[in-house]
């Protein structure tokens, strides 16, 4: 078809082209032209015609055979259809019995887990029931013992009263001495002027001395007499004052010990974790050991796992350690994941919540004794003395109950309490930075109070509760006194962990000395020592080189019983994270 349309075209150009050209030659000439033109044209025009009538019916051909082939592929389509309906109504009916079996076993599981939390629904019951008497017997328990701690304290209450109805018993006696006294002195003024007279009448018959001369022998002897009168009761005053002082400072000390008696608990060295399996513990040990040796090398503490039933002992000087190995492993176990990456995870996360606790601490131990106005550096101070021992007692509490001491005594003696309870509780302040500066914690606690904002009298008395300076106040010997009844009770200090912790002390400070040391950690008991390297500085020669040298400075400075393992670690890691 597109054949002939340009053959239809190519006509009319050329007949457009004869008439031109017939324009310019004759007639005849004109009409042969376009016969012959129109004739060869018409041949052109018939056999396009030819081609174009061969091509529709290839077209029309072709067309009825796709015509056939969609019949074939609809009725296939159709059969198949038919087929696949058939199926569906199959599997709809499967799908209707297996939903019955299923509605009928979910009935069933439903039956069952309703009965299920009815017998845990009456267990938890019983077991609140348990727990609701067991707290009504404590509840009744403490309401008992403080009615015996009121009982107790009315005892006291009357014994004092008893006392003091006996010294003003006492007190009226002395006055009443005292009347007497005055009346016999006065009457032995009396006597004293008429024999002054009469010696004076017959100073002037005997002796024939004028007045005057006799008045100046009678001064000077009654001079001497005075004098020495005045000696003896001077010195009578000054003991019955000093009597009188030491037995006031006996009752104070008394009263304030009556007044205060906390309770003290002596920190030992290991801690015990209860497991609920002895299956936990391979879990804590892991493959080879290496959970226990990433939890020894993270926290600094020795893990000592043994045959003792449900049980792993933590073992460590540092109360800051302990603690948080205790909590890593109790975390450790209620979450079931335990391999070094998570130790790791878990020991930094249990370091935060120390340090929140120490905050906590300080801020309770103020609170507890009404002190306001303090700088948040001093209260961290004092929450680090919770983690904190002296001869084995704990800092902390001796230092709020020394605060409490202080107070009682400053109230007896009518002084300012709040203040004397705040040189109570700073007193010992400088224990907690022992490691950080050198000096006395008496010294070092003064100059870091001064530091922070506290006043000249609060540092002197911290500086001079063990009378490394010359007290400026009453409150320094307030702060010496309450020491001393703090510490000297019965059981509340041993001097031999003290010395023990002090050595391994000593012994991590020497390995801190020297360069490229990250973290050192004293164990079983100072027989071993864990020095953890920063691989970047030191090598593997190094290492070797450290380890010998922190041997031989040891041997040097301190004196220890048996022998101390040094040991170097160097870890270097690669970390690369996916993404």
């Amino acid at each position: 078809m597109t054949s002939f349309i340009w053959a239809v075209a190519a006509l009319s150009m050329g007949a457009v082209g004869g008439v031109m050209v017939g324009k310019k030659m004759g007639r005849s000439a004109y009409e042969s032209e376009v016969t012959r033109q129109f004739g060869s044209v018409k041949q052109e025009a018939d056999r396009i015609r030819t081609e174009a009538d061969k091509e529709v019916a290839k077209i029309k051909e072709s067309a009825l055979l796709i015509k056939n082939e969609a019949d074939e592929v609809l009725n296939q389509a159709k059969s198949e259809a038919e087929v696949i309906r058939q199926d569906a109504a199959k599997i709809e009916e499967e799908a209707r019995e297996a939903l019955k079996r299923i509605n009928a076993s979910a009935e069933e599981r439903y039956e069952a887990r309703l009965k299920e939390a009815e017998i845990e629904i009456q267990r938890k019951t019983l077991e609140r029931q348990e727990n609701l008497d067991k707290e009504e017997k404590r509840r009744l328990e403490g309401i008992v013992q403080n009615e015996a701690r009121l009982v107790k304290k009315e005892e006291l209450l009357d014994k004092r009263a008893e006392t003091l109805d006996a010294k003003e018993t006492e007190l009226k006696t002395v006055e009443a001495n005292i009347k007497k006294a005055v009346k016999a002195t006065k009457k032995r003024i009396k006597q004293s002027e008429e024999m002054l007279e009469a010696a004076q009448h017959k100073l002037e018959e005997v002796s024939g001395m004028s007045t005057e001369d006799a008045k100046t022998m009678l001064i000077a002897s009654i001079t001497d007499e005075a004098k020495l009168e005045a000696a003896k009761l001077a010195r009578q005053i000054e003991d019955d004052a000093t009597a009188d002082a030491e037995k006031r400072a006996k009752m104070i000390l008394g009263v304030a010990m009556q007044r205060f008696a906390g309770d003290y608990v002596v920190d030992r060295c290991v801690r015990t974790i209860t497991l609920p399996s002895d299956e936990v513990k391979g879990r804590i040990i892991g493959r080879e050991g290496r959970n226990i040796r990433s939890i020894e090398a993270a926290t600094g503490v020795d893990l000592i796992v043994d045959d003792t039933p449900e049980t792993v002992v933590i073992s460590a000087f540092d109360p800051i350690r302990r603690e948080v190995a205790a909590q890593t492993l109790k975390r450790l176990i209620a979450d079931g994941r335990i391999h070094p990456g998570r130790i790791e995870e878990t020991v930094a996360k249990v370091k935060l919540e120390i340090n929140e606790r120490i905050r906590e601490a300080g801020d309770q131990a103020f609170f507890e004794l009404g002190i306001q106005n303090v700088d948040p550096e001093v209260i961290m101070m004092v929450g680090r003395l919770k983690y904190r021992t002296s001869y084995g007692q704990n800092i902390w509490r001796h230092c709020i109950e020394a605060g409490w001491l202080c107070g009682i005594m400053a109230a007896e003696l009518g002084l300012d309490v709040k203040l004397a309870r705040r040189v109570g509780l700073l007193h010992d302040i400088g224990k907690a930075m022992d490691h950080e500066l050198e000096g006395s914690h008496a010294a070092i606690g003064a100059d870091f109070l001064k530091k922070h904002g506290e006043s000249p009298l609060v540092c002197n008395a911290v500086a001079a509760h063990h009378a490394e300076v010359e007290p400026e106040s009453v409150y320094a010997h307030l702060a010496m006194a309450a020491d001393a009844l703090s510490g000297a009770r019965p059981g509340a200090r041993r001097e031999i962990l003290e010395t023990y912790i002090k050595r391994l002390e000593d012994i991590e400070k020497i390995s801190l000395s020297f360069e490229g040391v990250e973290k050192c950690y004293a164990i079983q008991a100072g027989r071993e020592i864990r020095v953890l390297v920063e691989p970047t500085i030191i090598d593997d020669e190094k290492a070797s080189v450290i380890s010998r040298d922190i041997a031989r400075r040891i041997e040097q400075e301190l004196t220890y019983p048996g022998r101390i393992k040094v040991c170097v670690i160097r870890e270097t890691r690669a970390v690369e994270t996916a993404r």
